[in-house]
Order: C-alpha cells, then sequence, then structure tokens
C-alpha cells in the first residue's frame, strides 16, 4: 500500500465514481481501476461494488475512509512542515464552511490570510449544517472549519476559536410590506410568506422557533440551495430571515435589509483539529482571528 493509492481510493469517494476521479485526477481510468485494484489486493478485500458505470462502497471501503484521510492529511502535513522553512512559499489548505458564513467573516479572513501567504491556496469545502463541518474537520476532510450556532459549541473533537457573533437580518424585495429604514418586529412576520432553508441550520431554526411561539407564516419556498434565496426574495416569492453576513450582497442587489427585533444572533466559531496542525492551518488562524478583532 503506498499513499497514492489511498489518495486514489478517496478521489473515487469524493466524485463519486471511477470516470470522474479520473478526470479530476487526470488519469486513464484503466490505470486508476487497476491502482485500486492493486491496493484492494493488499488489503484482502473489495473496496467497491462494481454496479455498471456506478461505484458503490462495500462495507470495507466505507471503514477505509476515515484511516485514509486521516493518513493523506499526515502526509500533507510533513509536506507543509517542509514548506514551512521557506515561509509558506506554497501549499494548500482546506476549510469547510457553512455558506452563510463563507460569504463573511471567511471573505475578511481570506483576505488577511492571502496577503501574508500568497503562495498558498485556500480550498473552501461546502458545508450545510454544524455538524457537516464538526465531522470534515474530525475526519481530516478538512483541516479548519467555520460554522455557526446558537449555543457554545460543545463537541470535545474539535478545539472552538470565538469568531464574532452574527444577527438575523431579514430580505424584502424593494417594494416589500415593510417601510425602509426601521427594524421589523419579529410579531410582523405573522401572515408573511417566507423562504426557508433545510432544517440543521440556524436560520432554519429560529424561523421555526417563530412558528413555535405562535407567529403564523407560510412557507413559500424551502431550499438546500443558499445562493437562491437571495433571487427568490428579489422576485417577489417571498421574504427571508439570513444572517447579517448577506447585507452588503443583498443591498447590492437591490434587496432591503431589515433588523429584526428583538435581536437574536449566531456564534461564529473557527474550529480546528485537536492533532497537530500543519503551519498553512497554524497561520490561518492567527491571521484570521486577527483580522476578526480588529474589523
Amino acid at each position: 500500500m503506498d499513499i497514492r493509492q489511498l489518495e486514489y481510493f478517496l478521489a473515487i469517494v469524493d466524485h463519486e465514481g471511477f470516470n470522474r476521479a479520473a478526470s479530476a485526477l487526470y488519469l486513464s481510468q484503466p490505470s486508476l481501476s487497476q491502482a485500486v485494484q492493486a491496493l484492494e489486493r493488499d488489503l484482502g478485500s473489495t473496496l467497491f461494488h462494481r454496479i455498471g458505470r456506478r461505484a458503490v462502497l462495500t462495507d470495507a471501503g466505507r471503514a477505509l475512509i476515515e484511516p485514509a484521510r486521516a493518513a493523506v492529511r499526515s502526509l500533507e502535513t510533513a509536506r507543509a512542515s517542509v514548506a514551512a522553512v521557506h515561509e509558506l512559499r506554497q501549499g494548500r489548505l482546506d476549510i469547510a464552511a457553512m455558506p452563510s458564513q463563507a460569504v463573511e467573516p471567511l471573505t475578511t479572513m481570506i483576505r488577511a490570510f492571502g496577503g501574508r501567504y500568497p503562495g498558498v491556496s485556500v480550498n473552501i469545502r461546502a458545508a450545510f449544517t454544524a455538524r457537516d463541518v464538526v465531522d470534515m474537520v474530525r475526519t481530516g476532510a478538512a483541516e479548519l472549519g467555520l460554522l455557526a450556532t446558537s449555543g457554545p459549541l460543545t463537541n470535545k473533537d474539535v478545539i472552538s476559536h470565538a469568531a464574532g457573533e452574527q444577527r438575523f437580518v431579514l430580505l424584502t424585495p424593494p417594494d416589500g410590506p415593510f417601510p425602509a429604514g426601521r427594524p421589523v418586529a419579529c410579531e410582523e412576520l405573522a401572515g408573511q410568506r417566507l423562504i426557508v432553508g433545510q432544517r440543521g441550520t440556524g436560520m432554519r431554526a429560529y424561523v421555526d422557533g417563530l412558528r413555535e411561539s405562535g407567529i403564523a407564516f407560510a412557507i413559500a419556498a424551502e431550499t438546500e440551495h443558499r445562493v437562491a434565496i437571495l433571487p427568490l426574495v428579489l422576485a417577489g416569492v417571498g421574504l427571508a430571515v439570513v444572517t447579517e453576513s448577506w447585507r452588503t450582497t443583498a443591498e447590492q442587489a437591490g434587496a432591503l435589509v431589515m433588523d429584526i427585533e428583538p435581536k437574536t444572533t449566531l456564534q461564529i466559531a473557527l474550529i480546528s483539529r485537536r492533532a497537530e496542525q500543519s503551519p498553512a492551518a497554524s497561520a490561518f488562524l492567527t491571521c484570521a482571528l486577527a483580522a476578526i478583532q480588529h474589523r
């Protein structure tokens, strides 16, 4: 077994098939298949069921994912440690982020980091819930994670670094039901049509809490694609409760952004593994947290 075989195995898992993995790796599919077959022979177990053009993980394959990620991450850490001697002139850092926090504060964090270490590329991995972010950091799919929670993060597998807070705001079209320039009381959302995100997110928990408190509204649309919310609002489909990280983008697009009273916030956290961090991850933590403090 060698590290390249594990990288090939993970590429098939992440790209959900041999064809797309081969394209991403710039390999021919026969070469990729041969490498996986050699890994299976070495392990003495089949890792994938070949069903037509699909590759379905076996139980052995699922069991290999986490240790394979750990092994690959350890090698990347070793490579990054060598690059650190040259002041992080090159390298890559994987960060898992929830959609709203990927707008802000991640933009501010990456700007600060990139200004100091322009040779290190940042790869942003999509995660829709706080649990997704924690799992990606815990298993090594990403070194750092950016998430939002309604309370303190209690997961013992990761280290949490406070990165500020974000309040909930209301997006409406320019001709929406509320006049610009004043906050909207949460009770005023009664009878409105709302665009909501998926369960497990802070924004969805907030609107579900409104309904539980007796504020009745209709759900106009439910979407897992956070980027669809603003276009839907501007098209007049409904209103949306989002975090204030969307404020600048929404206002530039022509939407009205209104504070909701009483003020309710989410806590933003940058998380890292408890294992030894790569130099790039350590440098990002330092730059990112300093940038947030001085905004």
